[in-house]
């Protein structure tokens, strides 16, 4: 029986709102801001930090002042009171957020790894989303973005999840052989969320059968 649904998704193609409408259909929990708010609480820091690291690694900047912190004398003096909230933290935390909600079931989980934490387990259908880039960037437009800000946010966003994936999990992104299904988002939100409900229905048969 399917529990948790993993919804991966590129930036700007709707992944957000579509794992938002599943949620609602099946009377499951939706875990996407709140995933973040509960990893910002669980690293005592606030939202917003977390939002800048999660899902990318850190800067080259961040990484050097965070290898001269803790190989430093004065880093070591402090160490206790050291507390870089990084890309790896945010992660070691998100795993543990993920498996906690996998547990309990019933739920959707948008990206953070989530596909990758959860490949093995039976009861976890695992969605890809994507659209062509022309899609995306007018998606952006229709959330106040710029032409200039939405193209940037379209390159910049899905780059850095690759490099995030690449670096933590060594593997490509997407990982395409993890995902029971790659969706298309520019056949329309409500097409989709149907595709991902039918999945549902039609993988539990086959499992049960």
């Amino acid at each position: 029986m399917i529990n948790i649904i993993t919804i991966e998704r590129e930036y700007g193609c709707g992944g957000g709102e579509i794992a938002e409408a599943v949620a609602k259909r099946l009377g499951w929990k939706l875990w996407d801001q709140q995933l973040t708010e509960e990893i910002a609480r669980l690293a005592n820091c606030p939202k917003a930090v977390v939002e800048a690291r999660e899902e990318r690694r850190d800067p080259l900047y961040y990484r050097l002042f965070k290898s001269f912190m803790r190989g430093s004398y004065e880093g070591s003096l402090n160490a206790p009171k050291l507390n870089l909230v990084d890309s790896e933290t945010i992660l070691k935390i998100a795993r543990r957020v993920v498996e906690h909600a996998a547990e309990k079931g019933k739920c959707v989980i948008v990206g953070r790894g989530s596909q990758q934490f959860l490949r093995t387990r039976p009861d976890t259908l695992r969605i890809f989303l994507f659209a062509p880039r022309e899609d995306k960037v007018r998606r952006l437009l229709r959330r106040g973005k710029s032409e200039k800000e939405a193209q940037e946010l379209v390159d910049s966003v899905d780059r850095e999840r690759a490099d995030f994936i690449q670096k933590y999990f060594n593997v490509e992104w997407p990982d395409r052989p993890i995902y029971h299904a790659l969706l298309n988002t520019a056949i329309g939100d409500e097409c989709v969320t149907n595709m991902i409900l039918s999945l549902v229905q039609t993988y539990e048969a086959r499992c049960s059968a």
